[in-house]
C-alpha cells in the first residue's frame, strides 16, 4: 500500500472541505449584508397603512377635538 499516496488524498480532502466552508462563510455574508427590496404587496399595503393613520388623525381633529369651547347654550331647541 501506498502511504503517500493515501496522506496526499487526504489533504486534498481536507483543502476542499476547507475551500467549501470558505465558501458557505462568503454567501451566509453575502445573505445577511443584501439591501430589503420590498415586494408590490408590501409596499401598498405600507402605503395604506399610512393613508389609514392619516385619516384617523383628521377623524379623530374633525369630531373629538373641539375646535372652540362654546359657553352659551342655544335657548331654543332643535328637537319639537
Amino acid at each position: 500500500m501506498n502511504h503517500w499516496h493515501n496522506e496526499k488524498i487526504a489533504e486534498l480532502h481536507r483543502a476542499d472541505l476547507i475551500n467549501d466552508s470558505e465558501q458557505i462563510r462568503l454567501v451566509n455574508l453575502a445573505i445577511q449584508s443584501r439591501v430589503y427590496h420590498p415586494s408590490l404587496f408590501t409596499r401598498t399595503m405600507h402605503s395604506i397603512a399610512g393613508w389609514m393613520i392619516v385619516k384617523g388623525k383628521k377623524l379623530h381633529a374633525r369630531y373629538e377635538i373641539p375646535t372652540e369651547h362654546c359657553h352659551q347654550v342655544p335657548s331654543n331647541s332643535f328637537a319639537r
